[in-house]
């Protein structure tokens, strides 16, 4: 027995790290790692026995990056679930969790060890904002966790001196007593051999099945937050469309592109890219454009409504229980009523205005207002 997974994942509209939720349903079709070629499991207990999750990939991808502290699901016979992804438990005491994985001998999974920056998670190993690197990576940290998971790890960086507490997952300045969080992650699909080389798991899911070549797509990849940002220009030097185009001639290759200072791959047929310089992996989607998509009831092309976030990016008006009030859809239907009027909405912690003849939202608390757009 399994539990059945549903839909795509929201994003919180908050400007802090974000918490998914997910619908999931019950089914009596059995699901295993292995039957799907998948190195990982993610099951749920139910009093008496251990339930497999159909579509865990989604709760993977989201456990995979540093910034997401846990998600909600929502078993249909369990109500709601939240998974804490530093304990690996559920807030429900009566609830179980767990991460199960399955590897061959001479394989382990690539794990990544990253610190809260000011800002972001930065991972070990990695340029900081000075552009200076740390005396250890991810692998070095990672080794001696394996020797003492209890235990401490002493480094430097530069002429200060840090010890990591494996226990409380901190890491401290030896000189000022700065504390930072830590957090060990595993990286998305990525699995080391015995020779140390890194390679992307067969099983990397793709977001949706080869389309005719008419449909209109959106390529994303995942943020340091665990958000999902659509490539455009001129951030990067491609676009959706420009992916799309390349996409369609080779749905199994791999292509090249720049965004800022660095170089990246995309691979089609592992949905990921990796940064050529530093070698991070990050998880990537694609998916049908709203406005391409025509209901079962010939209701025809809809429109789809975005608003831009803090670090340029566009994401969509996403509907769900306690997170924002509104989609797409209910916004259009308000602006096809009164296309130069406005409406309200809410989301977890604030109320806004939405106008439809400045394109803009508006904080009614902060007063902070930001761009909006309705793609056609």
């Amino acid at each position: 027995m399994s539990l059945r997974g549903f839909g795509n994942s929201s994003l919180e509209y908050e400007e802090e790290e974000e918490e998914e939720e997910e619908n999931y349903e019950q089914s009596t079709s059995s699901q295993t790692a292995s039957a799907r070629g998948s190195h990982f499991e993610w099951q749920l207990y139910e009093g008496l026995r251990w339930l497999s999750i159909g579509n865990d990939h989604v709760i993977e991808t989201h456990y995979c990056q540093p910034g997401a502290k846990g998600m909600n699901i929502y078993p249909s016979h369990m109500g709601q679930v939240y998974i804490d992804f530093d304990q690996i438990e559920a807030q429900n005491a009566a609830m179980g969790v767990r991460r199960l994985t399955f590897l061959p001998q001479g394989q382990s999974e690539d794990i990544g060890w990253y610190f809260k920056d000011n800002l972001i998670w930065r991972e070990y190993g990695s340029l900081g904002p000075d552009q200076g690197s740390s005396s250890v990576s991810s692998g070095d940290v990672e080794q001696q966790y394996i020797l003492r998971p209890q235990g401490t790890f002493h480094f430097t960086v530069g002429s200060n001196s840090y010890t990591l507490d494996f226990t409380a997952m901190t890491q401290t300045n030896s000189a000022t007593r700065v504390q930072r969080k830590v957090r060990r992650r595993p990286k998305f699909n990525s699995v080391v051999s015995g020779n140390g080389s890194v390679s992307i798991a067969q099983s990397a899911p793709t977001a949706i099945a080869s389309p005719p070549p008419s449909a209109g797509y959106t390529w994303e990849f995942m943020g340091e937050e665990g958000v999902w940002i659509e490539y455009q220009t001129p951030s990067c030097s491609l676009d959706s469309a420009g992916i799309e185009r390349r996409y369609q001639k080779n749905p199994n290759g791999q292509i090249r592109f720049k965004a800022g200072r660095y170089s990246y791959t995309l691979d089609f047929s592992g949905m990921c890219q990796t940064n050529v310089r530093v070698g991070t992996k990050r998880i990537v989607r694609r998916t049908q454009c709203e406005a391409q998509q025509t209901s079962s009831g010939g209701m025809g092309l809809q429109s789809r409504w975005q608003f831009q976030d803090v670090d340029g990016s566009w994401k969509d008006f996403a509907k769900r229980s306690g997170t924002c009030s509104v989609s797409s859809q209910d916004i259009e239907a308000q602006y096809q009523q009164n296309p130069n009027g406005t409406m309200n909405f809410t989301t977890r912690k604030f109320s806004y205005h939405l106008d439809f003849s400045a394109l803009t939202q508006r904080n009614l608390s902060t007063q902070t207002t930001r761009s909006v757009r309705r793609l056609n």
